[in-house]
């Protein structure tokens, strides 16, 4: 057996409103995962992201690699865990190293636009990197990978928005 993922995100402003009350709510984790090399090494961006869960779900912040290592051990058996990641490159990483997310695909709430990227909807900017990350999630892993900023949204298919977009 293994931890139970109850919903898989890609947001770059990781946990935030939505996450904290809207998704935990519509999910009800017992445990969320932020999942990230960096914040896990930046001790206040790392402490203020805890304090922003909601009071009923204990929060941790661990690194990529721990992560993998806790998927299968029976002592998170008991979680139903709602995971984060900053990047889709960082869920890659994750799926690469054997987390199963095919019973909940990937859901991309927000991708914050930079130089050289292209907003393919109101909320998720993607330059080549990130195109070639969700080609990879959606051809290569065989998961359903989808923008999806709140339950009550349509679930926008990012293989489509990408073919749509020149990507």
């Amino acid at each position: 057996m293994t931890m139970d993922i109850c919903l898989a995100r890609v947001d770059s402003r990781l946990l935030h409103g939505q996450v904290a009350t809207v998704w935990t709510r519509s999910v009800s984790p017992n445990r969320i995962l932020i999942v990230s090399d960096n914040v896990a090494k930046d001790k206040l961006r790392k402490t203020l992201l805890v304090q922003a869960a909601p009071p009923s779900v204990r929060t941790s912040v661990i690194t990529i690699d721990k992560m993998i290592r806790i998927y299968q051990d029976p002592l998170f058996d008991d979680f139903k865990v709602l995971l984060l990641t900053e990047t889709v490159e960082d869920m890659v990483r994750l799926v690469k190293g054997g987390i199963n997310l095919s019973h909940v695909g990937i859901n991309i709430g927000s991708l914050v636009f930079l130089d050289g990227m292209k907003l393919i909807t109101n909320s998720v900017a993607v330059g080549q990197e990130q195109a070639d990350a969700l080609r990879y999630l959606h051809n290569e892993a065989d998961l359903d990978v989808f923008a999806q900023k709140v339950p009550a949204d349509r679930k926008q298919n990012l293989g489509d928005l990408l073919t749509k977009n020149g990507f």
